[in-house]
């Protein structure tokens, strides 16, 4: 057999995507690159690995197995650089961080001096929602999760960085929400089942007695804020994400009872888990540096 870690890479890829197209987009590589790579892999077995089911690509159980012995491959690989390092009296491995959607405005902050400190260390960013991030966190796919609830599902540890607020939010053209107005007529604004930022919401509803008769669901923050900007209706929302558009006068903020809704963002890991060096780095820069990261990039629109 005479095959290269790079064509162990693309068929992994491929195998967790499912899809020529996606495996080139997150491989930055061309669709034929990704095709030549997979046709030269599968030139190394006299069994097909992957077969097409009309249009979609099915992995066969040997290509499974194979996908199980390249992963191993792969890993082994990495942890011989990252010895190599370690000899060298350098710190190096993978940091796999699962974040909340709102989560990304905040974590890159975190990240990019610590990243300079440690230039050997290989940040692994996870844009999920909460069930999914807790799953991830238990099942070990990830060291470190952030959240803006605290957890009771799973025994963690944790490390508080900065508050969270939440405000109902509309275009700044459309009426103020009022306790009188014709909710048969309001379309709010979702996130996604598992999402902290849709039991948010939910809660001020039903704290305020407003009965939901038209909504609208979409799984990011993201596409919450695109859709509220663009008129579709009201959501309670994280002022941490939408604070250039308050600024610049694209949305605003609607006073009510009960809001803000105010949380904590906190680092989470799990409680009794050995953490590996690279995690241990990561925790203890956090610790040494989040009240300078915060009043540099946080408390002018926090506080």
């Amino acid at each position: 057999m005479n095959c290269t870690l790079h064509q162990l890479k693309v068929f992994l890829k491929v195998v967790e995507t499912r899809s020529i197209t996606r495996a080139a987009e997150e491989l930055c590589l061309t669709q034929p690159a990704v095709s030549i790579q997979i046709k030269n892999f599968q030139h190394q077995f006299d069994i097909p690995i992957i077969e097409m089911v009309g249009k979609q690509i099915h992995i066969t159980d040997f290509g499974l197995e194979v996908a199980k012995i390249a992963r191993k491959i792969i890993e082994d690989a990495e942890q011989l650089q990252y010895k190599t390092y370690a000899y060298k009296g350098l710190l190096a491995g993978k940091l796999k961080i699962s974040v909340v959607s709102t989560g990304k405005y905040i974590i890159p902050y975190y990240l990019a001096d610590f990243s300079k400190i440690y230039p050997n260390i290989e940040l692994i960013i996870d844009v999920t929602n909460r069930a999914k991030l807790l799953e991830n966190l238990e099942k070990h796919l990830v060291d470190i999760g952030l959240v803006a609830v605290p957890v009771q599902e799973l025994k963690v540890q944790e490390m508080k960085l900065l508050q969270n607020k939440l405000y109902l939010m509309a275009n700044a053209d459309m009426p103020d929400v009022t306790p009188t107005m014709d909710f048969s007529k309001v379309i709010w604004i979702y996130r996604e089942w598992g999402s902290a930022n849709r039991k948010f919401m939910e809660d001020f509803l039903l704290h305020n007695n407003i009965k939901v008769s038209r909504k609208i669901e979409l799984t990011s923050n993201e596409a919450v804020k695109q859709a509220v900007i663009a008129g579709l209706g009201y959501s309670v929302m994280p002022f941490i994400g939408s604070h250039n558009e308050i600024k610049s006068g694209i949305l605003k903020t609607i006073p009510f009872q009960g809001l803000p809704i105010i949380t904590d963002w906190r680092l989470i890991w799990l409680d009794k888990r050995e953490t590996p060096p690279v995690v241990n780095a990561f925790l203890e820069y956090v610790s040494l540096y989040k009240q300078k990261i915060y009043n540099t990039y946080f408390s002018q629109f926090i506080d």
